[in-house]
């Protein structure tokens, strides 16, 4: 399975914004949709990328109202123009609360958690895992199927005490009740260790499917689809691979006809 990423431009309101108002940055956003459904992906999620500096996205510190309003907007939009495939959403950085409240109001599939079990340490400074908080909201969201797709040892993190991957591959689907797990590099863009991959995969098996989040190319999908049920890919999908760029369809079709029918790990 391979799920496209469409990165969000700043929006009027955040640090990094310079122009084209809320328009802009949903244009920006539809073309590169375009670029993804063209080029066959099976799913799109959808981040709030540029709206960095992020806040923490815990009860205390959520994320700002017009992020949560552009992104429920343009999700409700894309859900209906789709119906075909998934629509996910991860609220940087890490506000689960609000992702879950969006995908049960436009109709999307899933949410991506970053912090889902634990405590990591982070450049937004301490982080806690909100899991009983997630998945009560979740259930009071009646006639809805909205799955938990949660981070394990997460990029630009440390986990506060030392933590292996297997123990936190099974906290996190056991007791934390994920529906999948995602292994990344140490920052975006950066490729995941294959012995992280294979202890995560191992820990998994036969639980819940194990996503790529981060750092996958041509160059290195032989490597990695014997141990993930599929991929989450922002950076490669671009134009010349670089990540402020927009979307290439024949980048997306190239890493889609690649990964047909390889992916190895099972349930």
């Amino acid at each position: 399975m391979l799920t496209g990423v469409i990165h969000l431009r700043a929006m009027p309101g955040d640090v990094a914004y310079t122009s084209g108002g809320f328009e802009g940055v949903l244009e920006a956003a539809r073309r590169d949709f375009d670029a993804l459904v063209e080029g066959g992906v099976d799913a799109i999620i959808i981040e709030n990328f540029g709206s960095a500096p992020f806040d923490k996205g815990d009860r205390h510190n959520p994320i700002p109202a017009h992020q949560v309003a552009l992104i429920a907007r343009l999700a409700s939009e894309l859900v209906a123009q789709w119906p075909e495939g998934k629509i996910g959403i991860n609220c940087l950085r890490n506000d689960a609360h609000a992702a879950l409240g969006i995908a049960a109001a436009s109709g999307a599939s899933f949410v991506r958690v970053n912090v889902h079990t634990g405590t990591y340490v982070t450049d937004q400074g301490v982080i806690e895992g909100e899991t009983a908080r997630t998945l009560r909201y979740r259930k009071s969201l009646l006639d809805t199927e909205i799955d938990i797709w949660a981070d394990v040892l997460v990029k630009h993190a440390s986990p506060l005490a030392p933590l292996d991957p297997v123990t936190a591959t099974k906290d996190t689907i056991l007791r934390g009740k994920a529906d999948a797990v995602i292994v990344t590099g140490s920052a975006t863009g950066a490729a995941v260790d294959l012995d992280l991959l294979k202890s995560v995969s191992g820990a998994a098996s036969g639980y819940a499917p194990v996503y790529l989040g981060s750092g996958v190319t041509l160059e290195l999908l032989d490597k990695v689809l014997p141990y993930a049920s599929g991929a989450i890919v922002g950076t490669w999908l671009k134009e010349d691979g670089q990540l402020f760029n927009p979307v290439s369809a024949s980048r997306v079709k190239q890493l889609v006809e690649r990964s047909k029918g390889g992916w190895g790990h099972a349930l």
